[in-house]
């Protein structure tokens, strides 16, 4: 079975940093893009950041300077690592596997992680 485990949420200060990772079983990890999203009561799921199978990388514009993805395919493991972080940064985060051959689309979702930004 496919599971995708974060990791790594708390509570942290504004101005504070915090590192997430999620660990993936299940899938040929190095074929699939990884994805952090996050959430929070009464609003949709938005993309934070994606990191292609290739290495590429995307930013939500919010948190475009501050936090940075990578992978680690040894490891099957993705990370967020988050710099200067605002209390709008508080929410839930997910981590998502994608992979898209011809015949369709994989896509894979964690359980979540809580992310606090407060003093």
């Amino acid at each position: 079975q496919v599971q995708l485990v974060e990791s790594g949420g708390g509570l942290v200060q504004p101005g504070g940093s915090l590192r997430l990772s999620c660990a993936a079983s299940g899938i040929t990890f190095s074929t699939y893009a990884m994805g952090w999203y996050r959430q929070t009561p009464g609003k949709q799921r938005e993309l934070v950041a994606r990191i292609t199978s290739g290495g590429s990388t995307n930013y939500a514009d919010s948190v475009e300077g501050r936090f940075t993805i990578s992978r680690d395919n040894a490891k099957n493991t993705v990370y967020l690592q988050m710099s200067s972080l605002k209390p709008e940064d508080t929410a839930v985060y997910y981590c998502n596997a994608q992979r898209t051959p011809v015949i369709r689309t994989y896509d894979y979702w964690g359980q979540g992680t809580q992310v606090t930004i407060s003093s």
